[in-house]
């Protein structure tokens, strides 16, 4: 008996939920094109971002990624994307690599701001759905792109229905300001700590 009037409980509770849920969604009607931001010092920014990526292929959805930062290190994505879905994602590495790996100022700045111009033609083509720029954070943390020519493009040039996502460490609070979603990667515990390398299919 006691069972019986817990389910009951339960579904009317449920039922009030529901009820309660469908009225709220009712009221979002609106669509637009999104600028998201992923940062934090947890793992997972890029491999979020790189997951929205693959579902707007999975929609046959065009879109553009370019990497700012990660030059010739290996990237399962990137793989997997040129090999398979060219046609539905154009996809740019421009970095060399981290800047205490290159140790050549000039050079990360002529690199950061020719993948700037890149994204912008990518964002501007209204058929790319969502544009993803892989580490830009990174690039504007050290002033290799100024963030102000960033935000300014983003909001007057970005077409109505394109998806910006912008990832890497210290997100700028000019961009977090703009940004309608920015979620913040917190890091508990990680195994590099513990001396593990980064491994394939994990990290890359």
């Amino acid at each position: 008996m006691t069972d019986t009037n817990d389910h009951a409980r339960h579904a009317t509770k449920m039922a009030k939920k529901k009820a309660a849920r469908d009225k709220i969604m009712a009221t979002k009607i609106d669509e637009k094109g999104l600028i998201i931001v992923h940062t934090g010092k947890g793992k997972g920014k890029s491999s979020a971002a790189f997951g929205m990526i693959f579902r707007c292929i999975a929609h046959e959805m065009k879109s553009g990624v370019v990497q700012f930062i990660k030059g010739g290190m290996d990237c399962g994505e990137r793989d997997l994307i040129t090999a398979k879905f060219p046609d539905l994602c154009e996809f740019y590495t421009m970095g060399e690599g981290f800047t205490w790996e290159t140790q050549d100022k000039a050079r990360d700045i002529e690199m950061a701001q020719a993948a700037w111009e890149k994204a912008k033609e990518l964002i501007r083509n209204p058929e790319n759905r969502m544009v993803l720029l892989d580490e830009i954070n990174i690039a504007l943390r050290y002033d290799y792109i100024d963030i102000n020519d960033v935000v300014t493009f983003l909001k007057t040039e970005k077409p109505p229905l394109t998806h910006v996502v912008l990832t890497g460490r210290n997100a700028k609070e000019e961009l977090i300001e703009i940004a309608d979603l920015v979620t913040e990667m917190e890091l508990i515990k990680h195994p590099f700590r513990a001396g593990v390398k980064a491994q394939k299919g994990v990290e890359f």
